[in-house]
């Protein structure tokens, strides 16, 4: 009789191992909403680097045009110009566009060094055509 009632405890308990289709159903379902919130707070939080990165790169190429200016009496040409005369190592990229090449430079109206200068690089912008986290175009910034 004793056996018989382990036998049949053990039947019951091979049967019921694992997980019904509904707590599967349940487990799912949570982690779907979870994924649901944090999926949005990480991609915005890769936007706010770059764009962290954009002040700065902005900063540094604005800094080393001022300091070249300053330095030679003319603007720089080109942003390669900076590279050149050892300013800038390499030209730092454009987060938004991923490319070193896209920067949109602003040329000066009546050359610093006299009229006898050619017009050089005044500010630099974004190449990017997309708006900021804040709601402004990056190519304002």
């Amino acid at each position: 009789m004793v056996k018989e009632v382990r036998s049949r405890i053990d039947r019951v308990r091979e049967c019921c191992r694992g997980f019904t289709l509904v707590e599967l159903m349940v487990v799912m379902a949570i982690i779907s909403v979870l994924l649901a919130i944090a999926v949005p707070i990480y991609q915005k939080s890769i936007v706010r680097a770059k764009e962290s990165v954009l002040r700065n790169n902005l900063f540094t190429l604005r800094t080393m045009i001022d300091e070249y200016t300053v330095d030679k009496q003319q603007a720089p040409q080109t942003l390669q110009d900076l590279v050149s005369e050892g300013y800038l190592r390499q030209i730092p990229q454009d987060p938004m566009t991923s490319s070193d090449q896209t920067w949109r430079i602003t040329m000066e109206d009546t050359p610093i060094g006299g009229s006898t200068a050619p017009p050089g690089i005044f500010d630099v912008h974004s190449g990017s055509d997309k708006t900021s986290l804040e709601g402004t175009p990056y190519s304002e910034w």
